[in-house]
């Protein structure tokens, strides 16, 4: 069992072992308390403490009633809550709206052990308990309901998480720095007019300062789908650092002030907070319950980098990092690294080093640093920006010193990398690099969709561009004699994709000869442009309608079409066909998804396609084109499940 002394403390006798009368702050969380540093709430809690702050943390505290919020007695500057790693809704609910039986933010990995809409739940219960003491709000859940949004599994426009939880301040993006100057402000007193003063912050007043950009009223938002486009559309414009403007939003008699975001933490500002004494182990509270699961994924990780300039319309990353990147000094990289060597379970495998984008390692452009990102233009969509400074070279040298550290056997890459990015580099260095020492047999990669209309609203580059990488990774991986494969994820049921676009995907997913194990149907959360789409039915951006699957039993096809191999799939599919006008795509031709009705067992359905695959191999023979090495082929550059060191797409072990 590791040292309590070690962790922050989570008792009654953990504060009187330290000789404590009272916290300075109890940090509610929604998660339970893991010592690393992918986890916010340990770096919150460890930037306070360096700052001479006394945190005790109030992990997954009891929720039917106010009593666990007083474990501590009353904190000396206030409360910090925040409902962990991800949203609580997400964390509880599928896309189907289904609730899931385990979560792996609760030790043990069962069902949760935080309530629906946890922060405004929690802030309720800590002013039952004290009143009208200081409490601060951040994490994702807060930073992504800053203003009215919609939920969507209320299916509605909800208030700001201010405004419904009754906090005082609302930390949003990373708040490292923030942190320090709300921590003080709740020391000093809590003045109103300084909130005004303070980067990367929300608050409440009856009057808004002077030269914010007003959004339509909370109200109006409820009522106009396209008010609440323009309210969307006025802050993914104004979500930059540096050339951003204050916001504010009526909700009746009150209005809710958006500061401008905070910077991005400079690299020395961001080596100190990975220096922090991270045990990087769960609190020893959960040991008998088996640790928290959450954990396994990261455990052996580095983060190298954060924020994002990919800027795609179903994720959240340009509102919590934002799109100005910001990288670690290759020193503070390797001496975690060194720390991860000295862990007793450490076998030699350092399992990613990465970041949201891992090939992102600096800003966009010279020009971004000074102006900010560009408001009006993506950095790699539709294509990449003149201005785009592409350039690997940081990153290589980086990986050859982290895997060449005494103890490390092999280092991967395993979160996410922009092969869009890759592609506008005329050089096959970092692929190379890549392809040789940071890949064993698969490689992640997000083309998402291959219909234009799908990829143009999501704001990812074309199929053409994904299957010129395919080809790249393939002829590489070919002048290397390995024999590697490409795992695309899929989403189904973006807006935009209607039966058509999935009907092209399946086609697709047909010609390479790939059937996924997993696909991602589409889940609006809040915050995210593609969730504006969902539920007003337009983009923002342009106000053109935009198609939305919105029926249970249509998204259940679109995502039934991805996998179409399966036999419990293909009623759906052949009702999708159908409904399309589709039907060409049903029999047991080689370019038919799915056999007529009557197929029913697993064994009829591979012997029509064993049949299908013989007959194709005929076809070919009599028109004289050489049979396919290794089984399926692809047409034009894409993956196939072909023969040795082709660097070919295939199902996932």
């Amino acid at each position: 069992m590791a040292d309590r002394s070690l962790f922050p403390p989570t008792t009654l006798s953990d504060i009187r072992a330290r000789g404590w009368d009272a916290p300075d702050f109890v940090y509610v969380i929604g998660d339970a308390y893991v010592d690393h540093p992918s986890f916010g709430s340990a770096i919150i809690t460890r930037v306070l403490e360096h700052a001479g702050y006394r945190v005790a943390v109030l992990a997954q505290p009891g929720y039917k009633n106010c009593a666990d919020f007083k474990r501590f007695g009353r904190p000396a500057c206030g409360f910090l809550v925040s409902s962990g790693v991800i949203d609580s809704m997400v964390n509880h609910y599928t896309a189907a709206k289904r609730r899931r039986s385990k979560d792996v933010y609760t030790p043990g990995g069962g069902r949760s052990r935080r309530p629906d809409h946890a922060v405004t739940v929690y802030c309720r219960l800590i002013r039952e308990a004290y009143g009208d003491i200081p409490i601060a709000i951040g994490g994702v859940e807060a930073s992504l309901r800053r203003f009215a949004h919609y939920d969507y599994w209320d299916d509605a426009v909800r208030p700001s998480i201010l405004v419904e939880s009754g906090a005082d301040l609302l930390l949003f993006g990373m708040g490292e720095r923030s942190i320090l100057v709300a921590a003080d402000w709740m020391r000093r007193g809590a003045p109103a007019w300084e909130r005004a003063k303070m980067r990367g912050v929300c608050y409440l007043t009856p009057k808004p300062p002077h030269g914010c950009v007003e959004l339509p009223s909370c109200e109006a938002c409820q009522s106009s789908k396209r008010s609440y486009g323009q309210a969307f559309l006025a802050q993914y414009n104004e979500q930059d650092p540096v050339r951003g403007r204050p916001l504010c939003q009526r909700h009746g008699e009150t209005a809710v002030v958006q500061n401008a975001p905070d910077l991005p933490l400079t690299q020395k500002e961001l080596d100190a907070v990975y220096a922090l004494p991270f045990t990087r182990v769960w609190h020893p509270d959960y040991d008998a319950q088996g640790g928290v699961p959450a954990l396994a994924e990261v455990r052996f990780s580095i983060a190298h980098t954060r924020g994002c300039f990919g800027s795609c319309a179903f994720c959240a990353i340009t509102f919590l990092q934002g799109r100005i990147v910001t990288s670690r000094s290759h020193e503070s990289v390797l001496e975690e690294a060194r720390a991860l060597t000295r862990l007793p379970d450490f076998k030699g495998y350092i399992s990613d080093v990465g970041g949201p984008t891992a090939n992102f390692r600096h800003a966009a452009c010279e020009k971004q640093a000074r102006l900010g990102a560009c408001a009006n233009r993506q950095c790699l969509f539709p294509k990449p920006c003149p201005n785009l400074t592409v350039d690997h070279e940081d990153y290589i040298r980086l990986l050859r010193e982290v895997r060449a550290l005494p103890g490390v056997k092999k280092v991967f890459v395993r979160s996410g990398l922009r092969y869009d990015y890759i592609m506008a580099d005329k050089s096959d260095a970092f692929l190379r690099e890549l392809c040789e020492y940071h890949v064993s047999g698969h490689l992640k990669v997000a083309p998402e969709h291959v219909s234009p209309k799908v990829l143009r609203l999501m704001g990812k580059p074309g199929r053409d561009v994904y299957d010129a990488f395919c080809a790249r990774f393939a002829r590489v991986n070919r002048a290397l004699g390995k024999e590697q494969y490409l795992v695309p994820y899929l989403i189904s049921s973006h807006p935009g994709s209607d039966l058509s676009a999935a009907i092209e995907l399946a086609e697709y997913l047909r010609d390479i000869g790939y059937q996924p194990e997993q696909v991602q149907d589409f889940y609006p959360t809040p915050g995210t442009l593609a969730t504006c789409m969902f539920y007003t039915g337009f983009d923002p951006r342009t106000g053109e309608s935009v198609y939305v699957a919105r029926t249970p039993r249509e998204k259940a096809m679109q995502r039934a079409l991805l996998q179409f191999g399966r036999p419990e799939n293909a009623p759906l599919v052949r009702e999708a066909l159908r409904l399309a006008h589709r039907e060409d795509l049903i029999g047991v031709g080689p370019r038919c998804l799915v056999p007529p009705e009557g197929v029913k067992t697993a064994a009829e359905y591979a012997q029509i396609r064993r049949e299908r695959k013989a007959r194709e191999e005929r076809r070919r023979l009599r028109e004289g084109s050489a049979p396919r090495k290794g089984g399926k082929g692809g047409k034009g550059g894409a993956p196939s499940r072909g023969g040795r060191a082709q660097g070919k797409t295939r199902k996932p072990r």
